[in-house]
């Protein structure tokens, strides 16, 4: 408001849209957000590693323009004032682009990707560059889960999923070429959103595979994801009406793989959430994978092989020595992979996304379990993408939610999965089933030493 000083303080991060109208009134100031995000990085990050750069300067110096803008009485846009971290994959002007890579340690982005551009014309705040794999990969990072720090966070997204656990920003940007948003955030116990395919803009993003890659949004509520999916998605997309939130949906759960598949703490940990949502779900008439689905994740790991190779063959040719064993080991197998196999997976994944259009009507969302684990009690590994790259694989929108914890304390997701471009009615699905759970979780507080 003109003429006010915004003198309040934090102690907890509030939904997006609360603190946006918190800023606009007056209660907060966008200095004080910034700066408790900071506190929290200094206080937790030397064990929890989800940082790989930060900006403190220009974060705090652009939350006291937004100040003076609020106090005008003028906001940006729908994220005016909010923290957000990026995926160091994701070019920010000024920063290293490093994706884990100590060959591209000097490799300073000229420009911010388009999606970075989105976010800070909404009036988001740019802390800085979380921790990712390398190249996006397999490989383990530096990152430990914020509710145990002898588990894996997930991957690649291992530091935006941590960051925003932990309280250390508002949201933050990871991409999925596998199950990178979704795993991470399910282990993590926050919400992600992978998108349809094309949805976000990938220009500035350090692909791993063109035609797999989906940047998108973690956070902690649905809400937040919807916000940062209208501030991201590409002017195409943007016409699209999206359901009331508050609507019941019409979900089908997927039994055969899925229900299959899970562990068994993992089935006794969502069974009550599943309970919860018995209103919506159609329990006679459960979605059956197409056939297809046998030899998926087979073929999901020819074209990111191939893919993979294609991107990083000539500096993988000179330097191979620098990239890490198990993004080594995908490189190698694109080098290596018969121009017929390549050929016979895109042909096999057409197909899908095919019998996936025929049997999912625009109307109706899939809920499964998001993972077939909790975060598995190690740091050798980032877990088990197989519950999440079908959707990566078919460009299908997916929304996971914390739904449960397993006998360790350790968080499971629920995942919702819809047709092609029905992006805001998983949101709004998933955000009806969020306040059916209403799970009002004590946040990690990470503060066990390291060990290794």
């Amino acid at each position: 408001m003109k003429g006010k000083q915004l003198t309040g303080m934090i102690d907890r991060l509030e939904p997006i849209n609360q603190t946006v109208r918190n800023i606009a009134s007056g209660t907060i100031a966008p200095r004080h957000l910034v700066q408790f995000c900071l506190d929290r990085i200094s206080r937790h990050d030397v064990v929890l590693r989800a940082w790989v750069r930060l900006d403190e300067h220009s974060a705090l110096a652009e939350a006291d323009r937004l100040e003076q803008m609020a106090l005008r009485g003028k906001i940006l846009g729908p994220l005016h004032g909010i923290p957000i971290g990026v995926k160091d994959i994701i070019d920010v002007a000024g920063m290293p682009t490093v994706a884990g890579s100590p060959r591209r340690a000097h490799h300073i982005a000229a420009r911010d990707a388009p999606l970075v551009s989105q976010l800070r014309r909404a009036g988001a705040i740019i802390l800085g560059k979380t921790v990712t794999t390398q190249f996006a990969g397999f490989d383990p990072p530096p990152t430990r889960n914020p509710w145990n720090l002898g588990h894996t966070p997930g991957g690649s997204s291992s530091g935006s999923a941590a960051a925003v656990a932990a309280q250390m920003c508002q949201a933050a940007i990871g991409t999925q070429t596998g199950g990178s948003i979704v795993r991470p955030a399910s282990y993590c116990g926050v919400a992600g959103l992978k998108p349809t395919y094309q949805a976000i803009d990938t220009s500035g993003v350090v692909p791993l595979s063109r035609t797999l890659d989906h940047p998108g949004p973690i956070a902690r509520h649905v809400s937040d994801l919807a916000i940062l999916f209208q501030v991201l998605k590409q002017r195409s997309q943007r016409q699209r009406s999206a359901p009331a939130i508050d609507a019941t949906p019409l979900l089908r759960i997927v039994e055969d793989f899925f229900m299959d598949e899970a562990a068994a703490n993992v089935i006794s940990a969502l069974e009550p959430a599943l309970a919860r949502l018995h209103a919506a779900i159609r329990t006679d008439n459960p979605f059956r994978l197409p056939r297809s689905f046998q030899t998926l994740h087979r073929m999901h790991r020819r074209i990111m092989a191939a893919e993979a190779a294609q991107v990083h063959r000539d500096e993988f040719e000179s330097a191979a020595g620098q990239f890490a064993p198990r993004i080594t080991e995908l490189i190698k197998e694109g080098l290596e992979m018969p121009a017929v196999e390549f050929a016979a997976a895109l042909e096999h994944r057409a197909l899908f996304r095919q019998a996936m259009g025929q049997q999912l009507d625009a109307a109706t969302v899939l809920v499964m379990p998001a993972t077939n684990t909790a975060a598995p009690p190690e740091l050798t590994t980032t877990g088990d993408a197989r519950f999440q790259s079908p959707w990566s694989y078919a460009g299908l929108p997916v929304v996971s939610i914390p739904a449960g914890k397993d006998p360790q304390g350790m968080p499971c997701s629920l995942q919702f999965v819809g047709a092609a471009g029905q992006d805001e009615r998983v949101l709004a699905a998933a955000a009806w089933s969020e306040n059916q759970l209403a799970l009002d979780w004590q946040r990690p507080e990470p503060k066990a030493k390291c060990t290794n």
